[in-house]
């Protein structure tokens, strides 16, 4: 295993901000009282992704609130982020288990571990939403990925945001739904008003990295533009430095399949660290126990290549084909 990257991102304090205003620990809610999309951000999924904390955080003590439609903020899983140690920062990703992993009706009414019990506390709040964004992390050092999903609304959205340069179009996981895959959000072809639901999540950089923030805060104040929920001039005066420049173009990683790992010994044959753009098929790129791990095609992307979680049944890495979005 590689050397982990140093930590530097500093704790927020969110002591001022845990209780909320919902009944549910750490949910925001605000409804302008105005027509309008209803608006969902969230953050501290998993306990140790900060720099989303950070912009719910810089939000709330700018006072944001809706000028149309509705605005939920969300600091999803401070049980873990209670556990939080910078020395050993991916022991506070979750409690039990990973909370991304745990959006199905059936799991969440189960009720047999924290992160369960916490989504289904989440759960009105993410099925009342119109737009959410979901702003995550990564455990090693790569450019910021955007993850839209299979849904060609999500694409359009992207584009419309302008931002980052990488565009991920997969289906999920296959040990559990995301929560931006939940209901509505997950249907390729929903019908009515749901046609309009729109769901993103962002991975903003490694954990410890301060642009981390930078791309959180950028993100939130385009998506709650684009949303119609706040104009830009408000924007601007309420969170100044936080919008970034476009990025320079946008391409879309249209995910093939990924590789799971057999065990803990999985292991990359360099130290990828994502976006890697593989020219040959059959390139080795990793040895899967004892088994080579090769690429399927000619320029073949890897997208987010990390073993700081390898056990058996989880992701290490995506195979990915690359066009201009």
């Amino acid at each position: 295993m590689t050397e982990a990257p140093v930590f530097e991102l500093q704790v927020p304090d969110l002591s001022a901000w845990r209780a909320g205003n919902t009944g549910v620990e750490g949910v925001w809610h605000f409804d302008s009282g105005q027509s309008g999309r209803a608006v969902m951000i969230s953050a501290l999924v998993h306990g140790n992704e900060l720099c989303g904390a950070w912009a719910i955080k810089g939000l709330l003590e700018a006072g944001v609130r809706p000028q149309r439609g509705r605005l939920t903020l969300a600091l999803c899983n401070l049980a873990a982020f209670d556990r939080f140690d910078p020395t050993h920062h991916d022991a506070s990703r979750f409690v039990d288990e990973d909370m991304n992993r745990q959006w199905q009706v059936d799991r969440m009414a189960s009720g047999n571990t924290l992160e369960r019990r916490r989504a289904a506390e989440l759960r009105p709040f993410v099925e009342q939403a119109d737009w959410l964004l979901d702003l995550h992390s990564m455990h090693e050092r790569a450019a910021p990925l955007l993850l839209a999903g299979m849904q060609p609304r999500n694409l359009a959205l992207a584009r419309r945001l302008r931002a980052p340069e990488h565009v991920v179009v997969d289906a999920g996981h296959k040990d559990g739904v995301r929560m931006r895959d939940f209901g509505r959000f997950g249907e390729l072809n929903p019908q009515g008003e749901d046609a309009a639901a729109c769901s993103l999540l962002l991975e903003c950089g490694f954990h410890g990295d301060p642009g981390s923030r930078v791309v959180a805060q950028d993100m939130c104040l385009r998506f709650l533009l684009a949303a119609g929920v706040l104009d830009e001039a408000t924007l601007q005066r309420a969170l100044p430095g936080w919008k970034q420049p476009d990025a320079a173009r946008q391409w879309v990683l249209e995910v093939t399949g990924p590789v799971v790992a057999r065990n803990d010994r999985f292991r990359f044959t360099h130290a990828f660290q994502g976006l890697e753009l593989i020219e040959h098929a059959g390139t080795v790129i990793g040895w899967n126990d004892s088994e080579p791990v090769t690429t399927p095609y000619d320029d073949c992307v890897l997208v987010m290549p990390s073993v700081r979680q390898a056990r058996a049944g989880v992701t290490v890495v995506r195979f990915a084909r690359r066009r201009p979005l």
